[in-house]
């Protein structure tokens, strides 16, 4: 059974950081891209990041945030540094079972399985 579960949000003071986990089952990481996105309330779900084949960030994060892989435990990160109250929304991890590249791996409606979503709010 697939499954994705994120992980680690939370209340954060501006310039603060966060690591975010996305912990897969019933699939390897590995043969999936993977994505992380994120939605405020009133707005579009927008995409943050992904990998798979290559490393890519939306310009809105890059040089804040990282997005890495720990295969023995089958899990992604998102390492966000530097957070601003903007950064505030639900952030979700998502996987493709193709690669993706450019813009086209930053569309929600390119992923085929997602993950509950995890709470970060950014705020004094």
């Amino acid at each position: 059974q697939v499954q994705l579960v994120e992980s680690g949000g939370g209340l954060v003071q501006p310039g603060g950081s966060l690591r975010l986990s996305c912990a897969a089952s019933g699939f390897t990481l590995d043969d999936y891209t993977i994505g992380w996105f994120r939605q405020a309330p009133g707005k579009e779900r927008e995409g943050v990041s992904y990998s798979g084949n290559i490393i890519y960030y939306a310009a809105f994060v890059k040089g804040r945030f990282t997005i890495s892989r720990d295969k023995a435990k089958n899990t992604v990160y998102l390492q966000m540094n530097s957070l601003k109250p903007e950064d505030t929304a639900v952030y979700y991890c998502a996987a493709a079972n193709r690669l993706l590249f450019g813009l086209l791996g930053l569309r929600a409606d390119s992923y085929d399985y997602w993950g509950q979503g995890t709470q970060v709010t950014v705020s004094s």
